[in-house]
This record gives structure tokens, C-alpha cells and sequence, in this order.
């Protein structure tokens, strides 16, 4: 499964970083914002009430209590000022809310509220909602805000009231209304919005800096980590970070170093233990060709004198010249691996015809009735003939012992690489054994019909072809049978590992 894609360390702290702050600027701002707007708002609704009934008790004591509309056109004037219009009605006795009569103009001109549209509030009558003039009806001062053609207005009612002889009051059935444009305190609750967006802006200015700096410090040790680390994979093992401070990163770093100290020693013991078994492999190999000289010369005789010995003994001989030749062959793979280990194994390139090359293999072992040879002609490489024979001959041999006939060997070539196919018609290789082919001292002995041999043979067969900087590989056919692919350059480097 393809990993989703994320953000790096970086980005998500920037992104936490600025989150925060945008959420706190918010929450802050708007708060801010919201208590300020109500307490202007409120601050101009009280202001106004207050001027209204201040000016409404001038006009005590009333002419009459059912005044003309002369008489209500000048408590209207009475009650609005120059930020504001007014207009006054006289409540009939027989309905609660009555028509309302034609209104007598307020204030004009240039310094009334809106300028020349703060005319038409109160020639529009709908501005005084029925809600409004049900409270006023009510007998209690009320207001509103309401927005009339996009402009905030606040609309204010209150009856006028007589106090008698005794001091008890009584409606009057007078109304007054007044209208009162909202547009500075807008101005100014935009004004403080603005201001709050643009400190908004600076606080995640500000936060961006801070975690700038903030991922800064934090991800020069985990970038100095991640550096650590891959020298470490890639064998650096003398790798440590400086540990600076005494936070968590700190110990991280301390841990590493401690962690990377540990595996510096485990792996220096491992290379000596294996340094000191290659060493006994090859102490061991080389020691026992002397015995084994001499054992083969007996095991010669004793071959030859079998078919006269009686039937026991000449069973024990057969048997001791054969597995005298396994271990003579055992020997011989153990010491040309420990060459290969100690890094003295080396070419003598020559140039060979490939196609020669193949028959002479396949005719020294007496293959070549039995191998099916597809081999173009004229296919000249410069290669080291002994160990692509070797090659060959641990591939055409393993295909012969484990697989089934027919088995070919195919050759293919253009102008930088040669290619060799090894191919069997068994029942191939499980799929967990391909993974161990080449080890050493693996035997697929579940795979095959048998499992003979010490097991080095295609360990030096891959080993040869990386001398040659080529490759060997092993698949499965589609049809049936192993498949094994010897790629090598079209010429081997020379012995001194340069190019030619």
C-alpha cells in the first residue's frame, strides 16, 4: 500500500502554530470586539433616552391633554435635537393603537442625522414598528434599532404622562417618537474591527516568527539525528551527535550515541568472529590438502583393485574413493570461498569465443548429448575462461541433479553484456527458497527431487560473476523448471580493478 502523503515536522508545527494563534486571536478579538460594539451601542441608546426625557420635561405642565397638531408639531421640536428627527401623536380614546395622522416635519437640513436622507425616517411611519408602539402604549419608555435604506437607526418612544393635584399621574394619550441615525457608532464599531483584523494579523505575524524559531531549534537535532542515523545504516559506525542541553532531545541524542557505541563493539566482535572462522576455513582447507593428496592416492588403488577384492571390500572401496572425492571437492569450494573472503581471488581475462567457450564445458564433462545448445557463433568477449567455466558447469550440473530434462543452455549478446540461460523442465523452486539460493551451505533439498553436493556451488557461481561485475540470478518459468541468467560485461575489468 502507497503511504498517504503528509506534511513534514516543520509544516505541521508552522500549521499548529498559526492555528493557535488564529483560534486565540479570535476568540480574544471577537470577544473584544462584541463587548465593545454592545457597550457603544448601549452607551448611545442610554444617552439618548435620557436626552429625550430630559427635554420631554420642559414641556410640563401641558396645555390640554388633547392637543392639535400645532401643538404636537411643537412638542415633536421640543423633543428631538440636531442628531436627530421627532414626531408626536395623540392616542384617540377609541381604538389603543390609532392610525397614525400625518407627521409633522422635524428638524431639517444639512446637520440632521443622514444629511438630506435623514428627511425621510419619519415621513416614513413604518419605520415605528407595531411592536414599539404597543410598549409605548404600555405606559414605559421603549427603543429599537432598526436599518432603514442600509442605514442603522435607533428608534425611540415615550407617552407623556399628567401628574394631578393629588400626585397621581395619568397617560396622557401623547406619544413621542424619535429617530436617531446610528451611523458614527458604526463607523466607529468598523473602525474597532479593523483594528481587531489588523491585530490579528500582527499576533500571527508574530506567531509565525516564534515558531519559525521554535521549529528551528527543534529540528536541527532531529535533522542532525536523521543524519546520524543514515551514516550509521550506511556503516558509518564511529557516527555520534553532539548533545547540547539537558531536555528530551538531549537524551535522545545521548541515547544514540550510547546505542551507537554498543553496536560499534557488537559488530567489531563479529567481524573478528568471522574473520577468525574465515581464517580457521581456510587454515583448515589448506592443512587438509596434504592428507587428502594422499588419501586420493589410495582411494585411486583401491578403485582400481574393486572388481578383484570380494564383495564387501570392494563395496567399502567404491565407497571410500567416492567420498574421498566429495571431500576433495569440499576442500577445493572451501578454499576458492575463503579466497573470495580474503579478496585475493582474481581475473585473467582473455579473449574467448563464447560459443567455444559453452561446448568445450559441455564436452569436458560429457554434457554434451544430454544439453540442448542454442549458441550463436561469433561472439567474442574478454572474460576469464576457467571461471566462467566454473559458472557454467555449477549451473548445467545443479540442473541436471535437480531437475528434469530437457535442459538448455542459451546464449544472447549485444555490444556491452553477454547473457547466459541455464534452464531445467522440473517442477522449479518454491517461492521461500528462491530468496536463499545462493547462500552458502543452503540446500533446497524441499524444492528438488535430491539435495546433493556441500552446498558452495552456486555461492562461487554468483561470486565469479561479481568478479566479473556481473550478476547471477535464478526465477521460475512460466511453463515449468528453474531458470538461471548469467549476466556478464561484454568486457571483465582488468585484474587491478580498473577499467580496461
Amino acid at each position: 500500500m502507497t503511504p498517504r502523503p503528509s506534511l513534514g515536522l516543520r509544516a505541521r508545527l508552522l500549521s499548529a502554530f498559526a492555528l493557535l494563534c488564529v483560534v486565540t486571536a479570535a476568540a480574544v478579538t471577537g470577544g473584544i470586539y462584541v463587548e465593545a460594539r454592545n457597550a457603544i451601542l448601549k452607551r448611545t441608546q442610554d444617552a439618548a433616552v435620557l436626552a429625550m426625557t430630559d427635554r420631554l420635561k420642559a414641556l410640563y405642565p401641558l396645555h390640554g391633554t388633547a392637543p392639535g397638531p400645532d401643538e404636537l408639531g411643537e412638542i415633536a421640536a421640543a423633543s428631538a435635537d440636531r442628531h436627530s428627527l421627532a414626531v408626536a401623536f395623540h392616542r384617540g380614546t377609541h381604538s389603543p393603537i390609532p392610525p397614525l395622522p400625518p407627521p409633522r416635519p422635524g428638524p431639517r437640513g444639512p446637520g440632521g442625522p443622514g444629511g438630506p436622507g435623514g428627511r425621510t425616517w419619519m415621513s416614513d411611519l413604518t419605520i415605528i414598528s407595531p411592536e414599539l408602539r404597543q410598549a409605548v402604549a404600555g405606559g414605559r419608555t421603549a427603543w429599537q434599532r432598526v436599518v432603514r435604506r442600509g442605514e442603522p437607526v435607533l428608534v425611540i418612544g415615550t407617552p407623556l404622562m399628567i401628574t394631578e393635584q393629588d400626585r397621581t399621574t395619568r397617560a396622557s394619550g401623547i406619544e413621542v417618537y424619535t429617530a436617531r441615525s446610528l451611523l458614527p457608532e458604526q463607523h466607529s464599531v468598523d473602525a474597532l474591527a479593523a483594528r481587531a483584523w489588523l491585530n490579528g494579523g500582527a499576533a500571527l505575524a508574530f506567531a509565525v516568527v516564534l515558531a519559525l524559531l521554535a521549529t528551528r531549534g527543534v529540528l536541527r537535532p532531529v535533522r542532525e539525528l536523521g543524519r546520524a542515523a543514515r551514516l550509521l545504516g550506511q556503516g558509518e559506525l564511529r557516527t555520534r551527535i553532539t548533545v547540547r542541553g539537558s531536555d528530551e532531545l538531549a537524551d535522545v541524542a545521548r541515547t544514540f550515541n550510547d546505542t551507537a557505541a554498543q553496536l560499534e563493539r557488537l559488530v567489531e566482535q563479529l567481524r573478528e568472529m568471522e574473520a577468525d572462522a574465515r581464517r580457521f576455513v581456510a587454515d583448515v582447507s589448506h592443512e587438509l590438502r596434504t592428507p587428502l593428496a594422499a588419501l586420493t592416492a589410495v582411494a585411486d588403488v583401491l578403485e582400481e583393485e574393486a572388481a578383484e577384492l570380494p564383495q564387501p571390500a570392494g563395496r567399502a572401496a567404491r565407497l571410500v574413493s567416492q567420498e574421498t572425492l566429495n571431500l576433495t571437492a569440499l576442500v577445493n569450494d572451501l578454499i576458492e570461498i575463503s579466497r573470495f573472503d580474503s579478496g585475493v581471488a582474481a581475473l585473467v581475462p582473455n579473449e574467448v569465443d563464447m560459443a567455444e567457450l559453452v561446448r568445450s564445458t559441455l564436452r569436458a564433462r560429457g554434457w554434451q548429448e544430454t544439453v540442448r545448445a542454442e549458441i550463436p557463433a561469433g561472439i567474442i568477449a574478454r572474460l576469464d575462461p576457467r571461471r566462467v567455466d566454473v559458472v557454467l558447469a555449477n549451473l548445467v550440473g545443479n540442473a541436471l541433479r535437480h531437475g528434469e530434462p530437457p535442459v538448455s543452455v542459451r546464449l544472447h549478446a549485444d555490444p556491452h553484456r553477454i547473457t547466459l540461460e541455464v534452464r531445467d523442465h522440473g517442477p522449479g523452486l518454491d517461492e521461500a527458497v528462491l530468496p536463499h539460493v545462493f547462500d552458502r551451505f543452503y540446500k533446497a533439498s524441499a524444492a528438488r527431487a535430491r539435495s546433493e553436493g556441500s552446498g558452495l556451488g552456486l555461492a562461487i557461481a554468483r561470486e565469479n560473476a561479481r568478479l566479473h561485475r556481473g550478476d547471477l540470478t535464478v526465477a521460475n518459468a512460466p511453463d515449468g523448471g528453474a531458470v538461471f541468467t548469467l549476466r556478464l560485461p561484454r568486457r571483465a575489468p582488468d585484474p587491478d580493478g580498473g577499467p580496461e
